[in-house]
Protein backbone atom coordinates (compact mmCIF):
# COMPACT_ATOMS: atom_id res chain seq x y z
CA UNK A 1 0.00 0.00 0.00
CA UNK A 2 1.24 3.23 -0.74
CA UNK A 3 2.11 6.47 1.68
CA UNK A 4 -1.18 8.20 0.73
CA UNK A 5 -3.26 5.34 1.58
CA UNK A 6 -1.43 4.60 4.63
CA UNK A 7 -1.75 7.92 6.03
CA UNK A 8 -5.68 7.92 4.44
CA UNK A 9 -6.12 5.53 6.74
CA UNK A 10 -4.23 5.89 9.73
CA UNK A 11 -6.31 9.60 9.28
CA UNK A 12 -9.57 7.46 9.28
CA UNK A 13 -8.76 5.55 12.27
CA UNK A 14 -7.36 8.12 14.34
CA UNK A 15 -11.10 9.70 13.70
CA UNK A 16 -12.42 6.55 14.89
CA UNK A 17 -10.63 6.27 18.20
CA UNK A 18 -11.23 9.44 19.33
CA UNK A 19 -15.20 9.03 18.76
CA UNK A 20 -15.24 5.85 20.43
CA UNK A 21 -13.43 7.28 23.56
CA UNK A 22 -15.55 10.04 23.63
CA UNK A 23 -18.76 7.60 23.32
CA UNK A 24 -17.12 5.56 26.00
CA UNK A 25 -15.94 8.76 28.32
CA UNK A 26 -19.92 9.22 28.57
CA UNK A 27 -20.62 6.07 30.84
CA UNK A 28 -17.32 4.92 31.50
CA UNK A 29 -13.92 5.27 32.67
CA UNK A 30 -10.63 4.40 31.12
CA UNK A 31 -8.92 1.24 33.68
CA UNK A 32 -5.88 2.78 35.07
CA UNK A 33 -4.40 -0.68 35.38
CA UNK A 34 -5.25 -1.76 31.57
CA UNK A 35 -5.20 1.07 29.31
CA UNK A 36 -7.32 -1.45 26.85
CA UNK A 37 -10.11 -2.23 29.34
CA UNK A 38 -12.91 0.58 30.51
CA UNK A 39 -14.74 0.33 33.54
CA UNK A 40 -18.92 1.21 33.03
CA UNK A 41 -20.00 3.73 36.01
CA UNK A 42 -22.52 2.52 37.76
CA UNK A 43 -25.46 5.50 37.90
CA UNK A 44 -26.46 6.75 41.10
CA UNK A 45 -30.45 7.86 40.63
CA UNK A 46 -31.72 7.78 44.56
CA UNK A 47 -32.17 6.00 47.31
CA UNK A 48 -35.60 4.90 46.52
CA UNK A 49 -36.58 1.45 45.07
CA UNK A 50 -37.41 1.99 41.58
CA UNK A 51 -34.77 4.68 41.37
CA UNK A 52 -32.56 1.56 42.27
CA UNK A 53 -33.97 -0.78 39.88
CA UNK A 54 -33.19 1.96 36.90
CA UNK A 55 -29.66 2.11 38.33
CA UNK A 56 -29.36 -1.75 37.75
CA UNK A 57 -31.02 -1.14 34.40
CA UNK A 58 -28.85 1.33 33.26
CA UNK A 59 -26.01 -0.01 34.55
CA UNK A 60 -26.63 -3.35 32.72
CA UNK A 61 -27.26 -1.60 28.89
CA UNK A 62 -24.12 0.40 29.99
CA UNK A 63 -22.14 -2.76 30.34
CA UNK A 64 -23.28 -4.18 27.20
CA UNK A 65 -22.78 -1.15 25.39
CA UNK A 66 -19.31 -0.60 27.00
CA UNK A 67 -18.02 -4.42 25.36
CA UNK A 68 -19.49 -3.79 22.06
CA UNK A 69 -17.73 -0.46 22.26
CA UNK A 70 -14.81 -1.41 23.47
CA UNK A 71 -13.86 -4.02 21.36
CA UNK A 72 -14.20 -1.57 18.72
CA UNK A 73 -12.11 0.80 20.07
CA UNK A 74 -9.31 -2.55 20.25
CA UNK A 75 -9.47 -3.47 16.72
CA UNK A 76 -9.06 0.62 15.99
CA UNK A 77 -5.80 0.10 18.45
CA UNK A 78 -4.63 -2.69 16.77
CA UNK A 79 -4.95 -1.56 13.33
CA UNK A 80 -2.91 1.59 14.44
CA UNK A 81 -0.29 -0.89 15.38
CA UNK A 82 -0.53 -2.69 12.01
CA UNK A 83 -0.12 1.04 10.23
CA UNK A 84 3.23 1.20 12.94
CA UNK A 85 4.76 -2.19 12.08
CA UNK A 86 4.14 -2.47 8.32
CA UNK A 87 1.84 -4.96 8.14
CA UNK A 88 -1.25 -3.05 7.42
CA UNK A 89 -3.79 -4.11 4.63
CA UNK A 90 -2.14 -7.30 4.43
CA UNK A 91 -4.12 -10.16 5.19
CA UNK A 92 -3.07 -12.36 8.13
CA UNK A 93 -4.10 -15.81 6.78
CA UNK A 94 -2.71 -15.73 2.98
CA UNK A 95 -0.51 -12.59 3.28
CA UNK A 96 -1.93 -10.89 0.11
CA UNK A 97 -3.26 -7.30 -0.06
CA UNK A 98 -7.11 -7.02 1.87
CA UNK A 99 -7.58 -4.24 -0.70
CA UNK A 100 -8.58 -1.02 -1.11
CA UNK A 101 -12.56 -1.50 -1.33
CA UNK A 102 -12.69 -3.69 1.61
CA UNK A 103 -10.74 -1.22 3.78
CA UNK A 104 -12.73 1.41 3.39
CA UNK A 105 -15.60 -0.69 4.58
CA UNK A 106 -14.02 -1.93 7.54
CA UNK A 107 -11.04 -0.32 8.18
CA UNK A 108 -9.62 -2.85 11.59
CA UNK A 109 -9.82 -5.51 8.86
CA UNK A 110 -7.18 -8.20 9.07
CA UNK A 111 -8.23 -10.48 6.46
CA UNK A 112 -8.92 -10.23 2.58
CA UNK A 113 -12.79 -11.14 0.95
CA UNK A 114 -11.50 -14.16 -0.01
CA UNK A 115 -10.25 -15.51 2.77
CA UNK A 116 -12.75 -13.60 5.51
CA UNK A 117 -15.87 -16.16 3.22
CA UNK A 118 -13.39 -19.09 3.65
CA UNK A 119 -13.58 -19.05 7.47
CA UNK A 120 -16.84 -17.92 8.09
CA UNK A 121 -18.72 -20.44 6.00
Amino acid sequence: MDQKNLKKFEDLLLEEKKKLEEELGQFAKQNPHNSDAFNADFPDLGEKEDENASEVAEYSKNLTLERTLEASYNDVKKALARIKDGTYGTCKYCGKDIGEKRLMARPTSTSCIDCKKLFTE
